[in-house]
Formats: structure tokens, C-alpha cells, sequence
């Protein structure tokens, strides 16, 4: 194969480099020969000064995925191996700042103060590198933070057809962490640019854009920078977690990323199979989602917590990307299109959502205002499906059934970007369980929800400080709670 070495002065020395030359242009791949020496992951430049990703290479050629325009790039120009993996620049002033894949920013407010870098590609922490998770990730949803509860460190899968409201859980569970010292990371893969406005203005308005990196890789841009933008993201996440912090990442949306994908691998000729994925989509998502983790404290401690949206068709969870990416996640939120066409949101189905680890690190005391929840609302719907036509003969048991199940269904039905915190979330649910809010009307539910909070902490400012501090609510507690709802309701529903 031939090759030329080129070595250039740069002022206080050389630099030598190996010099290729592009063969055919497909695209968005570019095949070139020479660059003996290359490797799968390696950064190449072409002559106009546009980067390149190695995807492949045999004896006689290379192949290279363009990262930004390829319209510039002719066959018989040049590309330059410096020898060197994808690294991109990383340090805190990223924070609050939009960047797209090649963590460039987006967002006109200037260049930005880097203080390292990072491999986008890093092999992910080993096991003995890891430690059990062992705290709450506060998603401010109650259905979630009650029934499926999320931890540090976890890898959860929102999955369910397009418009179910996936994103605004995700969005819920960002401006939830404000005040909690968490660094949140969201990476739009594949949307138009209207959506990710639109998402930034909600962070925005909500104060969230102060901890939060948004890595752009919408539609408009080159396919190599879609397909890089979530392996970037992940690598901001990792300086951060490398540093002792917490990361919470939502990847929106991983079908895009796999489309992006199947196109890249069938331009460089492999093989499709099942689906026309090709067969390494199993591992390009793997070595992204096993990245999330809690560090052991001798390597700082940090963790990084995955929210991966998958978007699926007409409810079907058996297509290839879904259940690979069930394989590899820690648990699924499902979204159903048809709880969310009944008003109920979010529109998670409980049946078909778990959570596999994040119960180990629940609160005490959400754990056992929450331990029949799940029951008791799966028994209600069976209860309402069967009872549906009677209006008639129904015990008093399955009249106060349904009446503990409409005030559940009521209380779990939540407004977007209002995320609620875990202190008023275990008030709902013990007055829940006293059986207070099933004598309510729906128009008196919304108002002891958005009063409740607020009288308790007039009546008795300790409580949600003790119940914060200690994660713990002891009988005392509950004593004190039930006379303060007791005042509640006698002064509010006279």
C-alpha cells in the first residue's frame, strides 16, 4: 500500500504526519488509501480543514466518517493521521453553555475556557472501579419517585410511541435537581432544531440551564456529528463524575442514533441483519450505556445517572432497538399512548415499567408510604373495568376500593415541568394512607395539593428539614403530620 510521511515545521518544532489521499467520496463516508498505521476511533484531518472519524480500514483503504460538511471534499485531495484517538476539550465553564458534538458552542455566547481533554471513546469503569448505588435520584414525579424509584448511578429507559410524553419526564427530572448539586447533560440526537428551542426555553424559564451542558446533534447537522453527539455527552458526563459529581444525562433520542447508525454502516458496506440494523448495534450502545455508574470513593465518588429515550411504534417493544436497549438499561418507564388519550399524565403503564435497583436506594420513608401503592391502584382499574357497566349492588369494600383508586389516580396525575419535591410527596402519601384525600372532590384535591406544602411548613417548619436530613419519618412524626392535616381540613373544607 503506498504511503507518505509528511513533516512540517510549526515554529518551535516539527510535526509529522501521515498523509493519505481520498480515493471515492459516498456521501458522508469517504474511502481513502495510504495511512498505514491508523486505527478504529482515530481523528483524521482533510486538507479543507474538516475532521474525520476512522470507522474501518483494510489493507488497501480506509474508511472515514466525515464530521461536519463533506460537500467541500473531492477525490485526489488529501487527509492528514496525526496519530492521535477523538479527544475534545472538557473543563466546568461548559456548564450552562450549548456545544454541539465536536463541543463547539452553539449558543453565540463566545468561545469556551477549556481545562482538559477527555477521549469521546473511554472503556467504561470497571467492576471493582464501581460501588453499589446507595441514593435517591429526586425525578420530582411521584408516580416515579414513589412505585419506581430511580438511584444514583442507574440506567433507566423511557420507551414508548412518539408524543407520550417521554421528554417531559426527562425535562421534569432535570429542573428537579436544582439546588442538589447535580450536573445535568441533555443530548438532542436527530430532532429538528424548533424542538431543541423549545426544550431550551423550558430549562430557561425553569433556572435549570445554570447546571446543565445541552449537546446538539439535531437533524440539520452532518450525520457524523448526530451519530458522535451522545459519545460526547458522555464524556462531558465522565470529566464531571472523574471529579466526584453527580451527572444525570437524557440521551433523546437513542432510535434516532440507531437510524443514524444503520445509515453510516450500510454506506460502509457491512452487512445488515435483523431489521437492517447492522450486527454491532448491540455494542454501540452498550459501550455507551454501561459508562453510567457510582465510582468507589477512592476514584472521587461521582456518578452518572442515564435517562435514555427510545421512541417505539404503535406500543411495540419487541423491535430490535428496544429490547436491546431493555437488555442493557437497569429498568423501563413505558409510556402509553393510551393512558395518555385517557388524561392520565404521565402515561406510564405500571405493568409493563420497573425499576431493578433503584429500590435499594429509596427512602425509608417514601418506602413505606409507598409499599401498596402499586397494588392498590392495579386493583382499582381491575376493579373499574369490572364494575364499569353497574351502577348498583357494589359493596361498601368495592365502593371505598374506588374511592381510594380516584384519589390515587388523582394524585399521580402531575402537570409538566411542575416536578414535586420528596417532602411533599410523602405528605400526599400519608394523608393517602389515612384515608383523608379519598373523601375529597377532584376540585378539592387540586386544592389541598397546592396549599398542603406550604401549611405544613407554616405549622411546623421542621418537619420537611427533619424528613430531608434523615430520609426517615417515625411515629412522632406521623402524630405531628396527622394533627396538622386534621387543622388542614377543618379550616379549608369547613
Amino acid at each position: 500500500m503506498s504511503d507518505q510521511t509528511n513533516t512540517i515545521s510549526s515554529g518551535t518544532g516539527f510535526e509529522i504526519r501521515e498523509v493519505g489521499v481520498v480515493q471515492a467520496v459516498r456521501k458522508f463516508i469517504i474511502i481513502a488509501r495510504g495511512m498505514p498505521s491508523c486505527f478504529n476511533g482515530q481523528v483524521v484531518e482533510f486538507s479543507n480543514g474538516t475532521y474525520g472519524l476512522v470507522m474501518g480500514f483494510s489493507e488497501e483503504k480506509v474508511q472515514i466518517l466525515v464530521l461536519g460538511d463533506p460537500s467541500g471534499i473531492r477525490a485526489g485531495d488529501e487527509v492528514y493521521n496525526k496519530g492521535q484517538s477523538l479527544e475534545l476539550p472538557v473543563g466546568d465553564a461548559f456548564v450552562g453553555r450549548v456545544v454541539d458534538a465536536l463541543c463547539r458552542p452553539q449558543d453565540g455566547k463566545g468561545p469556551i475556557e477549556s481545562h482538559d481533554s477527555f477521549p469521546v471513546f473511554l472503556v467504561a469503569p470497571g467492576v471493582m472501579d464501581r460501588q453499589p448505588v446507595k441514593e435517591t435520584l429526586e425525578s420530582g414525579t411521584l408516580v416515579i419517585d414513589a412505585i419506581i424509584p430511580l438511584a444514583k448511578g442507574q440506567r433507566q429507559l423511557l420507551i414508548g410511541d412518539r408524543l407520550t410524553g417521554k421528554t417531559s419526564v426527562a425535562l421534569d427530572a432535570i429542573i428537579n435537581q436544582k439546588g442538589k448539586d447535580v450536573i445535568c447533560i441533555y443530548c438532542c440526537i436527530g430532532k429538528p432544531y424548533s424542538s431543541l428551542l423549545k426544550v431550551m426555553n423550558i430549562l430557561r424559564e425553569k433556572e435549570a440551564l445554570d447546571y446543565t451542558v445541552i449537546v446538539s446533534g439535531i437533524a440539520s447537522v452532518s450525520t457524523g456529528e448526530q451519530y458522535l453527539a451522545p459519545y460526547t455527552a458522555c464524556m462531558l458526563g465522565e470529566y464531571f463524575m472523574s471529579k466526584g459529581k453527580d451527572v444525570l444525562m437524557v440521551s433523546d433520542d437513542l432510535t434516532k442514533h440507531a437510524w443514524v447508525y444503520r445509515q453510516i454502516s450500510l454506506l460502509l458496506e457491512r452487512a445488515p441483519g435483523r431489521e437492517a440494523y447492522p450486527g454491532d448495534i448491540f455494542y454501540i450502545h452498550s459501550q455507551m450505556m454501561e459508562r453510567a455508574g457510582l465510582l468507589k470513593k477512592e476514584l472521587g465518588g461521582g456518578s452518572m445517572t442515564f435517562l435514555p429515550i427510545v421512541e417505539i411504534l404503535q406500543g411495540d417493544l419487541t423491535g430490535y432497538i428496544p429490547t436491546n436497549l431493555v437488555s442493557m438499561t437497569d429498568g423501563q418507564l413505558y409510556f402509553s399512548t393510551a393512558l395518555f388519550n385517557k388524561g392520565m399524565k404521565p402515561a406510564i403503564d405500571f405493568g409493563l415499567s420497573v425499576s431493578r435497583i433503584g429500590n435499594k436506594a429509596q427512602w425509608s420513608a417514601m418506602k413505606s408510604m409507598s409499599k401498596t401503592l402499586r397494588l392498590d391502584y392495579l386493583q382499582y382499574k381491575e376493579l373499574l373495568q369490572m364494575t364499569q357497566l353497574r351502577t348498583t349492588g357494589l359493596s361498601k369494600e368495592a365502593e371505598a376500593r374506588l374511592r381510594r383508586g380516584e384519589a390515587i389516580n388523582q394524585l399521580i396525575t402531575q402537570d409538566k415541568n411542575k416536578p414535586v419535591s420528596m417532602e411533599e410527596q410523602i405528605i400526599y402519601l400519608y394523608a393517602l394512607s389515612r384515608g383523608i384525600l379519598d373523601k375529597l372532590s377532584a376540585v378539592q384535591m387540586r386544592k389541598f395539593r397546592i396549599e398542603i406544602l406550604e401549611y405544613v411548613q407554616r405549622k411546623n417548619p421542621d418537619f420537611c428539614v427533619t424528613v430531608r436530613q434523615t430520609k426517615e419519618i417515625t411515629d412522632e412524626m406521623k402524630a405531628a403530620l396527622e394533627e396538622i392535616l386534621k387543622s388542614y381540613l377543618m379550616e379549608s373544607f369547613k
